[in-house]
């Protein structure tokens, strides 16, 4: 049997002066961060586990979790360690990282969870906080009221106010030392929401989600989702969420995509000590295994077979090190598909492995905010299924958490987007992205003007611009008023925004692109798009002879033109005006791209485009945008489809902006703004000369920004005198920019000098 090496690893060093209790956002997929957390026994990397230490029952010795599992947190209980007085004595004299020998941050629970279990504890509310600043721990939890989930609305809401009326006493008690501030509510979404509201103005360095112990041993994962969502968006954002008990590795990703930082369980020994497993997808017995699910290190020299031979004490040791193994495990491929952005793909994979986290899941994702979306594009899911998880009548705010969640998307983003069939419709960016066109793309001309017809193209993958931007271009002369639309398996898209992602770049089989033309689908897509009332050309991509087909349906011409143009026969065309609908097919894609991705309005994405010059490659892509004196505006960006600013577009959009300068932060919804033009973020004079030089912003620098301001998206900076002194790429929201004080904020693309 495996032997663990008593090779140390080296000591944690405390972080750097002033910076204990701060968190700080690396890396973010939507509301899933990667995040450091700032403390006097070293940088906390998250999201992260802290096993649960028994101090009387050490299954796994910390010390080891340290040195061979590198664990850089755990969690112990101080009530424990109060009631026994050998321990008691211990700890106050040595410090509790002595009393575990453990070198890594320790974090203390205070009695609430035995209050659940037996009834009350005997400690006080002060002198539980007070004892754990005395043992050394680094991050210390009030005594909170449990609140369990067959409690009535009245008496949760009584546990929620006795936990308010506690946090002040127990943050003096604190005296300076990182505390945990509990959420509770049970499963009524108006107290979770109090309670996340009122804890929040506390000064706590922590946010456990407590009461979710029960939910989570019944199975119940769409209540756990509902406290979640009902809680998270009212929460600081400048403080890590705990989901307090939460150590099975089947719910991580999900809890993950939702916004949770730090876990916590002792599911790895208690499991073990019942003979059993734990699997990303649910919970396996010992007995009766012949191979192992997963393999892990522990066990790679030992059978089923073996391990049952073991006695009672070996058994449980080495099975509690294999739970850890796959516990960790689970965490790593969670953080590393947050740097991929694919953590809402890895749980979409999770749900279909048990069906209450798929129940979970199409509650989630079939909601008000996206049922319509969802049952329009995928018809293998029936209305009734979406309107039974909705339970529209009862969402309790739902869906405020839900657009907090897809308002931090960030879209367009790089790479394919792999097909899984209905759950595609689900994925939060892909939402995102769809929301962005409807709420900033607008028609060329109202529904009751200019061409009463809609030419859609379909049936065939992108690049579309290789085979249809000639064809476009020659229609722009004799239609300039006809809307072009390219239909794609996640809906429709412009053709001017033919190569943004995801609509672009969608990986699956190729029926995907085959299916039947839906006319009632596409009806009410457009409808959806301003388009209403306008009939329908359908011309299949596949088809040998599609140009001719376009050529045809354009009513309008006169049989002469439409010809010539059938017959391709370009010397009887003007030449000198087929260059100039080239040019004009051009500024519609500029002008399109500064709407969708500048949050330009259309008139003012209309005048500043009717003078365009471009820089194109040899394969037709635009890759520069020139104002009409040659000033490069803005670049094309071949990897997403998106559009990159320079200097020369930055202070001419900033000289357009005709909404006063941010004062300060408000939490306003963000689709109220389509059309105001890129968000603004203020910083303060000692942060100005950085910008200047095209230094990053950093948190704790800025002092103001508008509300739509996306993750991902270009901005503007400004500063506190009104001048534009940079701008930038967004990797924060307008709320973490009110609240966090670590971290990049806005990654400066350039600044702007005085006398430019």
């Amino acid at each position: 049997m495996p032997v663990w090496s008593d090779q140390s690893r080296e000591d944690p060093s405390p972080c750097r002066e002033g910076d204990e209790g701060l968190f700080e956002v690396t890396v973010r997929d939507g509301r899933a961060r990667l995040g450091k957390l700032h403390t006097a026994h070293g940088i906390l990397d998250t999201p992260t586990l802290l096993p649960v230490i028994n101090p009387n029952i050490r299954t796994i010795e910390p010390r080891e979790m340290w040195d061979k599992y590198g664990i850089g947190a755990l969690i112990t209980n101080s009530y424990i360690i109060w009631k026994h007085q050998k321990l008691k004595d211990k700890a106050q004299a040595d410090g509790v990282h002595s009393l575990l020998d453990y070198p890594g941050v320790i974090m203390t629970d205070s009695g609430t969870f035995q209050s659940y279990v037996y009834g009350d504890v005997e400690v006080g509310v002060e002198e539980i906080v007070d004892f754990q600043r005395s043992i050394g721990v680094d991050i210390a939890t009030m005594l909170d009221v449990f609140s369990r989930p067959d409690m009535k609305h009245s008496e949760v809401a009584s546990a929620v106010d006795e936990t308010l009326e506690r946090s002040q006493l127990s943050i003096d008690a604190a005296e300076g030392v990182m505390l945990n501030g509990p959420i509770q509510g049970g499963l009524f979404p108006d107290l979770r929401r109090k309670s996340a509201t009122e804890m929040g103005e506390f000064d706590f360095s922590v946010h456990p989600i407590g009461g979710i112990v029960p939910v989570m041993e019944q199975q119940r994962y769409r209540e756990y989702a509902k406290i979640m969502l009902s809680t998270l968006p009212y929460l600081p954002s400048n403080r890590p969420v705990h989901m307090f008990g939460c150590g099975h590795p089947m719910l991580f990703p999900m809890s993950i995509a939702l916004g949770a930082d730090l876990f916590d369980s002792a599911a790895y020994a208690l499991f073990a000590r019942d003979g059993r497993i734990l699997t990303p997808w649910g919970t396996e017995k010992l007995e009766g295994l012949h191979e192992w699910p997963i393999m892990m290190p522990c066990i790679s020299s030992v059978t089923p077979e073996e391990v049952r031979k073991l006695d009672k004490q070996a058994r449980m040791e080495l099975l509690s090190r294999y739970n850890l193994e796959i516990t960790l495990a689970e965490l790593a491929r969670c953080r590393q598909a947050v740097r991929d952005g694919n953590i809402w793909r890895l749980v979409e994979q999770r749900s279909h492995q048990h069906p209450a986290l798929r129940d979970a899941y199409l509650w989630l994702t079939t909601n008000p905010a996206t049922a319509e979306y969802v049952r329009l594009n995928n018809e293998s899911l029936p209305l009734d299924e979406i309107t039974s998880s909705q339970e529209t009548s009862n969402h309790g705010g739902f869906e405020t958490g839900w657009n907090w969640i897809i308002d931090s998307q960030l879209t367009p983003r790089k790479g394919g987007e792999q097909w899984a069939g209905s759950d595609t419709f689900s994925r939060p960016h892909i939402i995102a992205a769809r929301n962005l066109l409807l709420d900033r793309w607008h028609p060329r001309t109202p529904a009751s003007a200019g061409d009463d017809s809609v030419l859609i193209f379909y049936g065939q993958s992108g690049p579309w611009r290789d085979k249809c931007d000639s064809v476009v271009a020659k229609i722009l002369q004799y239609a300039p008023g006809l809307e072009i639309m390219i239909s794609t398996p996640i809906g429709l898209v412009p053709y001017t925004l033919e190569d943004l992602n995801p609509f672009c770049h969608i990986e699956g089989p190729d029926w995907i692109w085959r299916n039947k033309f839906d006319n009632a689908k596409m009806a009410h897509e457009l409808e959806l798009f301003g388009l209403s009332g306008k009939s329908v050309i359908p011309i299949n991509l596949r088809s040998d002879n599609f140009e001719t087909q376009v050529f045809e349906s354009l009513s309008n011409l006169e049989s002469e033109v439409k010809m010539e143009l059938i017959e391709g026969q370009l010397s009887l065309v003007d030449q000198d005006l087929f260059k100039q609908s080239q040019l004009m097919l051009n500024r519609l894609k500029a002008a399109d791209k500064f709407s969708v991705l500048f949050n330009t309005s259309q008139e003012i994405a209309a005048e500043m485009s009717s003078s365009m010059q471009f820089v194109v490659n040899k394969y037709g892509r635009i890759k520069n945008v020139l104002s009409a004196n040659g000033q490069h505006l803005a670049s094309f960006r071949l990897g997403d489809g998106g559009i990159s600013l320079n200097n020369s577009g930055a202070i001419e959009l900033f000289a357009r902006r005709r909404k006063p300068l941010p004062n300060g932060f408000s939490k306003t919804a963000i689709a109220p703004y389509s059309g105001e033009g890129l968000a603004v973020v203020v910083v303060d004079d000692d942060a100005e000369p950085f910008v200047r030089k095209g230094r990053n912003v950093f948190h704790g620098f800025v002092v103001g920004s508008d509300p739509w301001l996306r993750p991902g998206e270009a901005c503007l900076i400004c500063n506190q005198s009104g001048q534009l002194i940079g701008h930038g790429v967004s990797v924060s929201t307008a709320d973490d920019l009110s609240t966090m004080k670590k971290g990049v904020a806005i990654k400066t693309r350039d600044g702007i000098k005085e006398d430019e």
